[in-house]
C-alpha cells in the first residue's frame, strides 16, 4: 500500500462528502419546500435554473469519488498499471450516477444528462 497516494484517496472521498453536506446545508436547505430536488427561485435564478445548480453540484463530488476509488487502486498496488476495466468502471459508475441526478434535477429539462448516459454506457460496452 503506497500511503500518499491511500490518504489522498480518503482526502478525495472526504472532500467530495463534505462538499455535498454543505452545499445542501448552507445553499439548497433554504432552496427547496418539501422535494428532494431544490426548485425555489432565487432570484435572479430561476427555480429550472437552481434545479441544474444542485445536480452539478453534486455532480462534482461523484466525479471526485470516481478519482478516490482509482486512487484508492493505484495506492494498493503501486508500480503497476492501473487495468482498463477499473478506470472504465470507475468512468461508467460516475458518469451514469451524473445522468442520474441531473436527469432528476431538472426532470429530464436538461439534455445533459443525455451526453452523461451516452458516456456511461459507451464506457461499459467498450470495456467487454
Amino acid at each position: 500500500m503506497q500511503p500518499l497516494l491511500a490518504t489522498a484517496a480518503v482526502l478525495a472521498m472526504a472532500t467530495g462528502m463534505v462538499h455535498s453536506l454543505l452545499g445542501e446545508w448552507l445553499i439548497f436547505r433554504r432552496l427547496r419546500t418539501s422535494s428532494m430536488v431544490p426548485a425555489l427561485p432565487a432570484p435572479p435564478l430561476r427555480g429550472r435554473h437552481i434545479r441544474i445548480l444542485w445536480a452539478s453540484w453534486h455532480l462534482a463530488s461523484v466525479l471526485g469519488w470516481a478519482l478516490a476509488g482509482l486512487l484508492w487502486q493505484v495506492a494498493r498496488a503501486p508500480g503497476s498499471a492501473l487495468p482498463a476495466h477499473s478506470v472504465l468502471a470507475a468512468a461508467a459508475a460516475a458518469f451514469l450516477a451524473g445522468a442520474v441526478l441531473v436527469l432528476v434535477g431538472t426532470r429530464g429539462r436538461h439534455p445533459g444528462w443525455i451526453a452523461l448516459a451516452a458516456v456511461g454506457v459507451l464506457s461499459l460496452a467498450g470495456g467487454t
